[in-house]
């Protein structure tokens, strides 16, 4: 066994340990772990700014750059998505009404 496989084989098993030792840490006190209050109030924030985070700046933005026209179907299949879910509160249906708006702009006019 050469050097480079050694610390590879070393490598390896340190992130295994590591991995079981954090994802275990919970579990290994014997007194339940509750998060503090403006911690559980952030969570609650979460998903929604990490949805916005990704999806945002899809839609404003091609190749680094702000959408400069009107013509991008992006933003008028998210408007009606956002309307379709300010109005039915359903995501399959959000979606479903995006898309139906999107691809006809996107194939059909090559938006």
């Amino acid at each position: 066994m050469n050097d480079t496989t050694l610390w590879t084989v070393v490598t390896i098993l340190g992130m295994a340990v590591m991995t079981v030792l954090t994802r275990c840490f919970f579990f290994l006190s014997s007194k339940p772990w509750t998060l503090p209050a403006w911690a559980q109030r952030g969570l609650h924030y979460a998903p929604i700014a990490a949805l916005a985070a990704v999806i945002v700046p899809e839609i404003v933005m091609t190749q680094g750059h702000l959408v400069t026209t009107w013509k991008d179907a992006r933003l008028f299949a998210a408007a009606f998505g956002a309307a379709w879910f300010y109005w039915r509160k359903g995501v399959l249906g959000t979606i479903l009404a995006g898309m139906a708006v999107y691809l006809p702009l996107h194939m059909g006019l090559g938006w």
